[in-house]
């Protein structure tokens, strides 16, 4: 619907629509720019208040006669708008949208358009660095809940003009801001169309939850697979070296997590810290990493399947079964152990911040202590459940934790129903979940492992030096 050559019907409409009524914060003035009549509509506090008032002062100081002049809004903004951000929109819905999202809307008798300028100013923290992916060096910034903030982090580091930052709409009600953000030069352009396509397609109602809504929508619905394929960044500093391989980044307004595209396995085993240590011991941090990884996946299962067969372990390393098992079956008790670990956690998260990280360690010592003792848990049980609970933390990816810790859980349960041959059950399915899973852009999982790309691989198992070979 477009807006008509009649002021009054205009502004009755935008009155109904905005229910300026009922809405305390929804603003509506009546002024006079010229003799002719106007309206300006915006939504208190999210405006900057020192910037309109200037911007009124050009508009009250405007004569009849240079309406004369001024025959469409475009030749009005040239002439009596100082403002850079400023645009003319004749349709309707689309200008409801733009004044709920911020700008200042105003209508003036005469012109079948609405005039908006951009003084948007949204209530905002700090960009301090994300909590759970902290540097020992390197820049100490991090992404917020402001859109136009994330860009500029990314735009400081990237001053390339290969650097695009693509606009969209998402969510019927919401109306969310989503950019897609990509060199021109380096990304895949038929995936970079496909994923614009899912975007201009979407017919969901709202992004409730920023970038899990997104990520909800764009994602295949496979309730049996836990593997993560969008890796996520509260990072400036890392998204960036991403989009300079050739990645795509999607940045939500009111979300400080980018999503990250496409992902593959192994691409969750880079972190940070790794590229602001020299390659050596950013090799050795990967390799540690690596290999840490694997035992929160094995040790248990292994552990409880020389428990059940002990002739399979060799006599130098009996010591490691209990001498007594409890009342309480070893399957059942890594089993009770495992959701106590997540119990704890969530406790910790809904704790008071000054209180939570000696609520979590004393309640993990007092009960494993007392588990102990009382002879319900052995002790190897607790020893190595507590190794694999903090070992997770290894894995900066919180997704990819979590869908290792269900395939510990499926290996121990097919370990305890069949022994030796559930043990190998469960690998095979590990292995065929790996291998048939496809990421965004319809890649293998395992990529650059299967199908072997020699170059890429070398990147992602070495730190390799940064020259003008290789940035």
């Amino acid at each position: 619907m477009q807006l008509t050559d009649s002021y009054k019907e205009n502004k009755k409409m935008i009155h109904d629509s905005l229910q300026i009524d009922q809405n305390f914060d929804i603003i509506e003035r009546n002024l006079l720019i010229g003799n002719h009549q106007a309206s300006y509509y915006f939504v208190d506090g999210l405006c900057k208040d020192e910037v309109m008032e200037k911007i009124l002062e050009f508009f009250i100081n405007t004569k009849e006669k240079d309406f004369v002049e001024w025959k469409d809004p475009y030749e009005f903004i040239q002439a009596r708008v100082p403002y850079i951000e400023s645009n003319v929109e004749k349709d309707f819905d689309q200008s409801i949208t733009t004044i709920l999202s911020g700008a200042l809307g105003l209508l003036i008798e005469g012109y079948n358009a609405m005039i908006f300028l951009d003084i948007r100013e949204y209530p905002t923290r700090g960009i301090e660095e994300p909590d759970d992916d902290r540097v020992l060096r390197g820049s100490h910034d991090g992404f917020n809940e402001t859109l136009i903030f994330n860009t500029a982090l990314i735009r400081r580091r990237l001053r390339d003009p290969s650097l695009t930052m693509e606009y969209h709409q998402v969510g019927k009600q919401s109306c969310s801001d989503v950019v897609l953000c990509y060199m021109k030069e380096k990304v895949d352009t038929a995936f970079l169309k496909e994923l614009r396509n899912k975007l201009n397609k979407m017919t969901i109602d709202n992004l409730t939850m920023s970038q899990e809504s997104l990520a909800e929508c764009l994602l295949s619905k496979q309730l049996y697979n836990p593997l993560p394929r969008i890796r996520y960044s509260e990072r400036p500093d890392s998204t960036t070296a991403s989009i300079v391989e050739g990645s795509i980044a999607i940045l939500i307004d009111n979300s400080p997590s980018v999503m990250i595209l496409p992902t593959s396995f192994f691409d969750f085993l880079q972190e940070t810290n790794d590229f602001y240590f020299p390659p050596l011991l950013g090799t050795y941090l990967r390799m540690i990493r690596l290999v840490i990884f694997v035992l929160t996946l094995f040790l248990t299962p292994l552990w409880y399947l020389f428990v059940k067969n002990p002739d399979l372990l060799p006599n130098s390393l009996t010591f490691l079964l209990p001498e007594t098992y409890g009342p309480i079956p070893i399957l059942l008790q890594l089993l009770i152990i495992e959701f106590v670990v997540d119990g704890l956690k969530l406790a910790s998260l809904n704790t008071p911040s000054a209180l939570s990280n000696s609520f979590s360690i004393l309640g993990a010592i007092i009960l494993g202590d007392f588990a102990v003792k009382a002879s319900l848990f052995v002790p190897q049980v607790v020893l190595y459940m507590s190794f694999v609970a903090i070992t997770t933390f290894t894995q900066p990816s919180i997704e990819l934790g979590y869908a290792f810790k269900f395939f510990r859980i499926m290996l121990l349960i097919l370990t305890g129903i069949l022994n030796i041959w559930g043990f190998l059950l469960g690998l095979i399915l590990i292995l065929v979940m790996l291998f048939t899973t496809k990421t965004l852009n319809h890649r293998c999982y395992l990529y650059p492992l299967f199908p072997f790309d020699k170059t890429a691989c070398s990147r992602l198992f070495l730190r390799r030096s940064i020259n003008k070979h290789n940035s």
